[in-house]
């Protein structure tokens, strides 16, 4: 059976489509209006060209004029973040998003063109990524509206429509070291028997928990404004890493960034700060924000309103998750002081707080790295585990996608009984183990056992040489004169 296929709408720089590919997903398009992020794409995606990976405003953009680039193949899966600073909470205070003095934001509006491509294409699954503010905005009225729009869609012109749920993701508890909790809908056509379980699992290479820590503590110490887009590993940094946060810092290190595969750092450069902000940076402790200091006496010399700007600094903690890595990294890094330098975050350590691969570029300027990091959705969160519909007792975003369009395809027999093809069958259909660890409990299960073998048989061989070594002994002490039988005592 060959790789299921997506489109990855509002695209930005890549998350989605590296997370999808990862897991088997096979990209048709991807499709974003911001032309950094689309070159950004086309670096890290050479295989999907000027063609598939495409610059253009998806309110005129049509899915026929799609359709015809991508040809006659199916489209299984449809996914996308739309713009979500219209949902934002971090809007709150002035009204825009939020409360009585809502204000008009075109972009609250653009799901309603990735629900076009879902009624055109009629994709078997589709899932779309959003910040928690779709949930409370103008008293939830997007976030019902969002729902009931995609479950009727295309019913009046005959179609299915689709079973939609929602549920919210916590990146953390998915691997990726900061807080970052983000809305989910997800979209089942009505005509198939797929289904799409609400807990998400961790991918088989993420580790919950994993600390900020663990994912930056390797980079070589720059001071503010210091660093190169392009320069080499500090070995001696990553051992002393790897000392202190041991495994969990090996597995991001080697499983999530990919070290093996990046011969060269990128991107880690960091924006220079005045003199007053670096003296302010200073008088923070790891893990403290500039209101907990101001309330341990600290005074600091930034001259806005200490009231309203009291959360101005926050230094992250090398112990902890960071903060969520947001947009507005592009306009200063106050609220993303390093745990331990004097500096804020660098694009890279931006970029591996969002789980991004060290081999992943961003050939554009600082501001924009900044800003498309910060827009992206954590690959990590998307990833599904290794073989990933074998692992439908434990499903990931991709897994369940994958069980989802696995459940979809039925047998010519039971196409025409009107059956419904049971979730064995469709693993069965997939090459999915009917064991409950699938492939890879396997592969576990093989290497435990040969670890083993491997143990007794040094084990056996330190016995026969112990043996052999005490049966001499003994022939010595009877063969032996007397007066030498004391050595043996």
């Amino acid at each position: 059976m060959s790789a299921p296929t997506f489109l990855d709408l509002f695209c930005g720089c890549g998350g989605f489509s590296l997370g999808m590919e990862r897991a088997g997903f096979r990209c048709l398009a991807a499709i974003d209006f911001n032309e950094e992020a689309i070159a950004t794409l086309r670096e890290n995606f050479p295989d999907l060209g000027e063609e598939r990976a495409r610059y253009e405003d998806l309110t005129t953009f049509r899915p026929e004029r799609l359709a015809q680039i991508i040809g006659t193949e199916p489209v299984d899966v449809i996914v996308g973040g739309p713009p979500c600073q219209g949902f934002s909470g971090a809007r709150k205070v002035d009204g825009t998003n939020h409360g009585e003095r809502l204000k008009d934001d075109p972009r609250r509006h653009l799901y309603r063109e990735f629900l076009r491509y879902v009624d055109f294409f009629q994709p078997r699954v589709f899932v779309m990524e959003n910040v928690l503010g779709l949930r409370t905005a103008a008293g939830g009225a997007y976030f019902t509206a969002v729902q009931h729009e995609a479950r009727v869609l295309g019913r009046a012109a005959g179609r299915p429509g689709y079973r939609v749920h929602e549920q919210i993701e916590d990146a953390f508890a998915l691997g990726v070291p900061q807080k970052r909790k983000r809305q989910l809908i997800v979209g089942v056509r009505n005509d198939l028997s797929g289904y799409f379980p609400p807990d998400l699992k961790p991918a088989l290479r993420a580790r919950p928990g994993t600390p900020l820590g663990a994912a930056i503590g390797d980079l070589p110490p720059l001071p503010a404004g210091g660093g190169q887009e392009d320069t080499a590993y500090d070995r001696g940094w990553r051992k002393a890493a790897l000392r202190q946060f041991g495994a969990v810092a090996r597995n991001y290190l080697y499983k999530v960034l990919e070290l093996r595969w990046s011969r060269r750092l990128t991107a880690h450069r960091a924006r220079p700060h005045s003199a007053r902000d670096l003296r302010d940076f200073a008088l923070l402790s790891e893990g403290e924000s500039s209101a907990q200091a101001m309330r341990r006496g600290v005074e600091f010399e930034f001259p806005y309103d200490k009231t309203t700007f009291k959360d101005r600094y926050t230094r992250q903690s090398r112990f902890g998750p960071c903060s969520t890595i947001v947009a507005h990294l592009s306009k200063d890094g106050l609220m993303f002081i390093h745990p331990w330098q004097n500096r804020s975050l660098t694009p890279r350590e931006a970029a591996r707080v969002q789980s991004f691969p060290d081999w992943y570029q961003f050939p554009v300027a600082r501001t924009h790295q900044f800003r498309l990091i910060g827009n992206a959705v954590p690959p990590l969160v998307v990833a599904a585990r290794e073989n990933a519909r074998a692992h439908c007792h434990a499903p990931t975003l991709t897994a369940t996608i994958a069980l989802a369009h696995a459940c979809s395809h039925k047998t010519p027999d039971q196409d025409r009984e009107g059956e419904t093809p049971t979730q064995t069958e469709a693993q069965r259909r997939c090459g999915i183990v009917h064991s409950p660890r699938g492939f890879a409990g396997i592969r576990r299960g093989f290497a435990a056992l040969h670890r083993f073998v491997l143990r007794h048989r040094r084990l056996s061989h330190r016995f026969r040489e112990s043996g052999r070594t005490m049966r001499v002994l003994l022939r010595l002490r009877q063969v032996q004169p007397a007066n030498l039988r004391g050595e043996f005592r």
